[in-house]
């Protein structure tokens, strides 16, 4: 490996990738190394679930950059390669293969690996999370027209697998352990059109469900359920959550929380070492408090905020939390924190399409969510995102009235 200090990624994901390729663009001049254990390079993730499944988009389309962009800029990427050791004192990265970078900064963004269900039969041929190209690529090629499909969990991940797998024909039935889809990501009433929307396209949808073993027998996985049902599939797919990657930070005695804490600069608590990405965990800019977002959004501006700091600035991360979800030809989006609120507004649009606005004790629209057919609710949430990211202040009655452009009261 070079002898030059170099800028060290771990990880190769979507932060790890736009990090390196924003470090080059920023004015750094020497080495750039990314280290990644998958086999593929840089992704974005959003259309694993998606687009990918369908077939409506290719692998490459996802790709941050090819082969030849990293090797035109100088940046080099280790696939296949992974990082067992920091030591933060040195200054240096170790990889299992007994090798050792020295690094003048180094980026954590090693992202998090998918929840396996703790259950008999968990490890059977068929039973998958969806987390990675490799894993996209294992599904696709099993949602063929007719074939059964299990989803444990509903989120967003689980919601979108059964929207593109009911696309591709095959019979879906979803599992959620709680009382309703999504948990507390969204409000009730929206989680209920989803549902609805669901059943609409035929997904089998069982709520306060969970399974309770699996096996194998004649070339179908038996999955029985803690009420005693048994349900025969062809494929599971277990989309539970993650638990986000920070063992390598916490053995370099990095401090830790919810994920890799870092300040508002991304700064770990070595001044030498950052995170970004699904790993870090970040003071919330509204609240303060610590906050780990795993969405499109946080990977790509945190990438671009800690390569600044890596390089010696003090850009803070400000960017408020935004995330979506696309689901046959409906659109889900949330926008700011809505933990955060005192009062919430709901604002009907018709065609099934409804926003949920949240204000905080001052006033100020800390929260948006929205749902509905994408050619109707598309504009408007879109307005709603701009309210909260100006923390406007328009009156409740205003935002809940469907009669009040949204666009008036951004100056609110």
């Amino acid at each position: 490996m070079a002898s030059q200090r170099a800028m060290a990624v771990v990880g190769a994901g979507h932060a790890g990738g736009r990090a390196a390729l924003q470090l080059r663009a920023q004015g750094w001049t020497g080495p750039i190394v990314v280290f990644g254990e998958e086999p593929d390079l840089p992704y974005e993730r959003p259309a694993l679930s998606k687009g990918l499944l369908t077939g409506e988009q290719s692998a490459d389309q996802l790709m941050l950059a090819q082969a030849e962009g990293y090797a035109g800029q100088g940046i080099t990427v280790r696939l296949g390669t992974a990082v067992t050791r920091i030591d933060t004192a040195a200054r240096q990265v170790h990889t299992a293969a007994g090798e050792a970078l020295d690094y003048e900064a180094l980026l954590l963004a090693t992202g998090g690996r998918a929840r396996r269900l703790a259950i008999p039969g968990a490890d059977q041929a068929g039973v998958q999370a969806l987390r990675t190209l490799a894993d996209a690529r294992a599904l696709q090629a099993r949602l063929q027209p007719g074939q059964r499909l299990l989803i444990v969990g509903g989120g967003f991940i689980g919601l979108e697998v059964a929207a593109s797998a009911r696309a591709r024909g095959c019979e879906v039935t979803l599992v959620e352990g709680g009382v309703r889809l999504m948990g507390r990501a969204v409000p009730a009433p929206i989680a209920e059109r989803v549902a609805a929307l669901h059943r609409a396209h035929g997904v089998d949808l069982r709520l306060r469900a969970a399974p309770e073993s699996i096996a194998a027998l004649n070339g179908r996985l038996h999955v029985r359920l803690l009420d005693g049902d048994l349900i025969v599939v062809d494929t599971v797919v277990v989309g539970i959550g993650i638990e986000p990657g920070v063992q390598l930070a916490r053995e370099a005695g990095l401090r830790v929380g919810h994920g890799v804490c870092v300040d508002r600069h991304l700064r770990t608590s070595d001044p030498h070492v950052f995170a970004a990405g699904d790993v870090a965990e970040c003071p919330s800019v509204l609240s303060g408090l610590p906050l780990r977002q795993e969405t499109w959004q946080n990977a790509e501006r945190q990438a671009a905020v800690a390569a600044a700091n890596m390089l010696g600035g003090q850009t803070v991360y400000d960017t408020l939390p935004w995330f979506w979800s696309d689901q046959y030809d409906h659109t889900l989006q949330v926008a700011g924190e809505p933990a955060l609120a005192a009062t919430e507004v709901q604002r009907t649009l018709g065609e099934g399409a409804v926003l949920h606005f949240y204000l905080d004790s001052d006033g100020r629209v800390v929260g948006a969510s929205g749902y509905g057919p994408a050619r109707d609710v598309t504009k408007e949430l879109k307005l709603a995102r701009t309210l909260v990211e100006r923390l406007a202040r328009p009156q409740a009655a205003a935002l809940q009235d469907p009669n009040v452009k949204l666009k008036s009261l951004l100056t609110a």
